[in-house]
């Protein structure tokens, strides 16, 4: 019996099946009906026989297209809305979800372990690309083949992971950016102008100098295929938020796909955001990492970052699990 003919056979969630074919919530049907088992079962068949990405379980783990999903948050000081960034997390691919503390000096850890969550905590804080280092090497290990990075400070939309995960999991795309600025959406989430100003700038200084042409580089919002996190010599970045940007100006290197998507944001006090200061800091980082890159690419100058050596691959022992 083949796939498809024996998925014709399992009893699927009609609300589930509808809000991957529409993208919307349904209200519940009874199965009773005869006409709604066989429109399940028409879908189920469909999700299998075409390239729709489909949801399935394999092994214990929710699986798309055949690939497992691992979720990481890289969290510090997200006590107050980390639960609120959980319950958002699609139901149905929310198998895997780790979280790594930066050694938060609140509630965080305490938060999380409530939620069920697999967390490990850094002894010190170490900063948010040594965050990021932690989650990617974890959620390896859990042998996930496609990786989904969301900041537990629910300014990102959380319910937008499937559609990401399905992007990586079709094989069109390595990398999946979730983009504010597409749909216009960065200022009626309450973007600073400032910030507008400087992401529009440093992003069209960034396409220049990189030969690309996305719509931001500046996203915390990201999804990785397994092969993107074992190639990149992630360990030779930066451990503060330059991290992203070096990130993806390794992934262009190495000639990655990267597809992006259209994510509403949220502005508020409880959201995490850089000050002023260290936003300066960013951008000059930003600034030197698009010119590592040029440098680089006309063979001019040898930048560690670009440096595919193993020990710069992902690996280390400066966490503890929680």
């Amino acid at each position: 019996m083949d796939e498809a003919t024996h998925l014709l056979t399992v009893a699927i969630d009609i609300e589930t099946i509808y809000a991957l074919t529409m993208g919307i919530p349904c209200p519940s049907l009874p199965l009773k009906d005869v006409y709604t088992s066989l429109l399940m079962a028409f879908v189920a068949w469909y999700a299998v026989a075409s390239p729709i990405s489909r949801i399935i379980v394999e092994g214990g783990y929710v699986v798309l297209h055949g690939k497992k999903v691992a979720i990481v948050l890289p969290a510090y000081k997200a006590e107050l809305t980390l639960e609120r960034t959980y319950r958002s997390i699609p139901a149905d691919i929310m198998d895997i979800v780790l979280l790594v503390d930066d050694a938060s000096t609140d509630g965080t850890v305490h938060k999380a372990q409530e939620l069920g969550l697999t967390t490990f905590v850094h002894q010190q804080n170490m900063g948010y690309g040594a965050n990021q280092k932690t989650c990617y090497t974890e959620a390896l290990k859990t042998g996930a083949d496609i990786i989904i990075m969301v900041h537990p400070d629910y300014q990102y939309e959380p319910r937008l992971i499937t559609a990401m995960a399905a992007m990586v999991a079709s094989g069109v795309y390595e990398v999946v950016l979730g983009s504010r600025i597409l749909g216009n959406t960065a200022r009626q989430g309450g973007m600073p102008l400032w910030k507008y100003i400087a992401n529009r700038a440093l992003t069209a200084i960034q396409n220049l100098m990189l030969g690309a042409k996305l719509s931001e580089y500046h996203t915390g919002y990201r999804a990785f295929s397994r092969q993107v996190l074992e190639e990149l010599p992630l360990l030779a970045n930066s451990d503060d938020f330059v991290f992203d940007n070096q990130m993806l100006a390794q992934a262009m290197a190495c000639g990655f796909a990267i597809g992006e998507i259209s994510c509403p944001t949220r502005y508020f006090p409880e959201a995490s955001s850089i000050n002023f200061r260290r936003s300066c800091r960013y951008g000059l980082g930003v600034l030197s990492t698009s010119l590592q890159y040029r440098l680089w690419k006309w063979g001019w100058w040898k930048s560690g970052i670009f440096n595919d050596a193993p020990i710069h691959k992902l690996g280390g022992v400066w966490y503890r699990a929680a």
